[in-house]
């Protein structure tokens, strides 16, 4: 019943149907807002963000007998890893095994590729998604509060310690900053980085920390679309240079509400977005199959790109 091949782009709108139907539901369900309150259109950014990112590394899950689409994936290979994207499961197909056949999928794909380590973002509110994957051998390494704030229209009036030091991105900036999370988090992924960096899409935003006697000291990626506003993926050395670089990009998004995924054990980060106002939406692990660096800094994960 189960057919898996690649996306193509004549899935496109499907897959993005696929994404925003089952979220929704699952939301829903659980007595919560739905993730998608706008066009049914808002939710094509994931097939427009990693087909250019990654072509040819999304996996759809078909029906043998309708030709419709049971699940889909996408994932990511980067320099020591790989990222396990957003992942959705039509509602009328839940409990049927296509979560786990696409799971299998993307776990043979990393080993095949000699890759040490599958890493990916999870829910805490889905009980059924943190099975699958720690019964797949996928370990929860880091816990995230998702902080949301408010932004004033007439901008944030906080300052903290070194924001005049936070600057936008440049191209030039690249292996500075792959140096840093190889440093902090023990991956590097500068494709990444360039994409946010080029802009393309016009919905993305790239600013680094440097220190006055220039060095990198932390930087972070923003999209401002009006599905997905989030501050991150970020790495810092420590929440210094973290604080900073959330309040200029919180600054950017002026008369919105973007989320940020903060690590529940940064205490003085913490209490640092509670005093601007931050309250919490939501809770997310950080999960690794595989080879794991404890984090030697802060680092705030995001959900496009993925990356735990």
């Amino acid at each position: 019943m189960i057919r898996l091949r690649t996306m193509t782009p004549e899935d496109r709108f499907e897959v993005a149907e696929l994404i925003r139907v089952s979220l929704n539901f699952w939301y829903q369900m659980h007595g919560r807002p739905p993730i998608f309150s706008g066009g049914a259109r808002d939710s094509e950014v994931f097939y427009d963000v990693y087909s250019v990112l990654d072509p040819g590394c999304g996996v759809v899950a078909e029906n043998t007998e309708t030709g419709r689409l049971m699940g889909s994936c996408f994932y990511h290979p980067r320099e020591r890893h790989v990222s396990l994207g957003i992942m959705n499961v039509h509602p009328n197909y839940f409990g049927c095994g296509v979560g786990r056949a696409l799971v299998d999928y993307i776990i043979e794909f990393t080993e095949r590729g000699g890759l040490p380590a599958l890493r990916l973002i999870q829910s805490t509110l889905n009980l059924d998604s943190f099975s699958l994957y720690t019964r797949a051998g996928f370990v929860p390494r880091c816990a995230y509060q998702d902080m949301v704030i408010p932004v004033p229209r007439d901008g944030m009036t906080a300052t903290v310690p070194g924001v005049e030091c936070v600057r936008d991105a440049a191209p030039g900036d690249v292996d500075a900053m792959a140096a840093l999370e190889f440093e902090v988090s023990g991956i590097t992924r500068r494709q990444d980085y360039r994409y946010a960096i080029e802009n393309q899409l016009g919905i993305w935003h790239a600013a680094v920390y440097e220190s006055p006697q220039g060095r990198l000291e932390g930087f972070m990626i923003s999209s401002g679309h009006a599905a997905i506003n989030i501050l991150g993926p970020s790495v810092a050395r420590s929440e210094r240079e973290a604080a900073a670089l959330i309040l200029r990009e919180l600054d950017r998004y002026r008369g919105r509400t973007p989320v940020t995924l903060v690590p529940v054990e940064r205490e003085k980060l913490v209490r640092q977005m509670y005093d601007w106002g931050a309250r919490n939406c939501e809770l997310h692990f950080g999960q690794v199959r595989g080879a794991f660096q404890p984090f030697r800094g802060v680092n705030l994960p995001a959900f496009l790109p993925e990356t735990g």
